[in-house]
């Protein structure tokens, strides 16, 4: 009968690690940025805030400062901004008549459906001048970079 191992894992030097860890740094950031670009009139961290409450809303501005991880003064003016603009809107938390709960209106579903399409978009042009074998690099890029975050979610 003969056992299954998964093979052992390649040995690679510590200043490879770092060499290859800033190298990914610098790539993800211009990406993030360049990605940023495509969504203007909303700042990063409104664009955070709003996709923040739509995944794990209603919320009120204290827990959306702490999934954000930004002081409760600064998610109050995003929040803020945010109803301004009609993207989210509050509503009372019925435990607790002093305080209120953000959660996205369709107006703020919509942006993020239309932003979402045209980054993704973005993307997919860049992505047409790739070769069949540097496609499956990112796609396999992309699920090692999802693996490795895992459990930073919060």
């Amino acid at each position: 009968m003969s056992v299954v191992t998964k093979p052992m894992r390649e040995e690679v030097d510590s200043q490879s690690v770092v060499d290859i860890a800033a190298h990914l740094r610098l790539a993800v950031t211009r990406t993030a940025r360049r990605l940023r670009q495509e969504a203007p009139g909303l700042s990063p961290s409104q664009g955070s805030a709003l996709v923040t409450i739509e995944r794990q809303g209603p919320l009120t501005p204290s827990e959306l400062a702490e999934r954000e991880r930004i002081s409760r003064p600064t998610a109050s003016r995003i929040a803020a901004r945010l109803e301004e603009d009609g993207l989210a809107e509050r509503a009372a938390v019925p435990s607790d008549g002093r305080s209120y709960s953000l959660r996205l209106t369709p107006a703020g579903a919509a942006l993020l459906r239309r932003l979402r399409r045209r980054k993704t978009a973005y993307l997919a042009a860049r992505l047409q001048v790739l070769d069949a074998d540097e496609l499956a690099t990112l796609e396999r890029a992309s699920e090692l970079l999802e693996r490795m975050l895992e459990g930073e979610r919060s």
